[in-house]
């Protein structure tokens, strides 16, 4: 086994050596990647870009941090949308912290556009392909990139979802090599917690023990039922849009129908909300979280 001299190179993962798309989410462990990065290159490089997809849902206080890293470390970060084209196969659009959607928009739409009425589920993750891969990849694609790598911030402590990453880097797509930079540098949620208590800014919202149970969507149906009960709780009016999804595609395919829930094995979103409106909590609070694409 060889031993680490003066003369040998250390391995740095958040080194850019080609075109690179760096996926930001908006969240702390994302936006620790993204810092990582702009230290091992002292900057960023040319040939690389920072990517947040917005879906409509996110976080008021996610789209400020982003914001904010733009301007506190002087990078440009592009901001993109869904938006159905039916001239082009687009599918994108460029937004910015003014013009980005607020109101789930970019989702609904995805939803309206599906072509047979169905919300995305637990098995069909549609809105994490339509919303936030593909909007990536087409405007990549559009800027005349066709090899790239692209870096996703999953941790060491993430173990499962980076070995699925790293088993499968291109998820299919020519052109792609996808990276898990924090995993390959031993990155966890502890050291990234640690970070952001000595930053003089950070997410505005609360961190539990390394998770931030509001970020990404509000209300994704991917969080444990607790978690979600717990949000509308809080503050009821996040479960309007959800309730109006359903509602819509019950009101096409039958009440009865699996396609007119994001849970098939839980309370639709309006018996949640009816259910922390007369304070009735009826869910495991040992439920684990799914992990998406998004990350945080």
């Amino acid at each position: 086994m060889q031993t680490p001299t003066d003369s040998t190179p250390i391995f740095d993962p958040f080194v850019i050596k080609q075109p690179t798309c760096i996926s930001f989410s908006g969240g702390r462990t994302s936006a620790y990647m993204l810092w990582r990065v702009l230290q091992s290159n002292h900057g960023l490089p040319n040939d690389s870009i920072v990517c947040f997809a917005n879906t409509g849902k996110e976080m008021p206080e996610t789209l400020e941090f982003i914001k904010e890293c733009s301007t506190r470390w002087k990078i440009p970060i592009t901001w993109l949308e869904y938006k159905y084209d039916d001239d082009s196969h687009k599918r994108f659009k460029e937004v910015t912290y003014e013009t980005a959607s607020r109101n789930g928009e970019p989702f609904a739409e995805m939803i309206d556009k599906n072509g047979k009425p169905f919300l995305p589920n637990p098995v069909m993750r549609i809105c994490t392909v339509r919303l936030k891969i593909d909007p990536v990849y087409r405007y990549l694609k559009s800027i005349g990139w066709d090899d790239w790598d692209n870096m996703i911030g999953i941790r060491a402590d993430e173990q499962r979802r980076a070995a699925k990453i790293r088993a499968n880097p291109s998820d299919g797509r020519s052109g792609i090599f996808r990276l898990v930079p924090l995993a390959d540098a031993k990155v966890t949620k502890e050291i990234v917690g640690d970070f952001w208590k000595k930053q003089d800014f950070d997410l505005g919202l609360p961190n539990h023990n390394g998770v931030t149970m509001h970020g990404n969507c509000d209300l994704c149906f991917l969080k444990p039922a607790k978690q979600i009960f717990s949000l509308i709780a809080e503050k009821p009016e996040r479960a309007i849009w959800w309730v109006q999804m359903e509602s819509k595609v019950e009101s096409k395919t039958g009440a009865f129908s699996d396609s007119a829930r994001f849970r098939k094995d839980r309370p639709s979103y309006s018996e949640m909300a009816k259910f922390a409106a007369q304070q009735k909590d009826m869910f495991d609070a040992d439920e684990e979280a799914i992990a998406c694409f998004c990350g945080d």
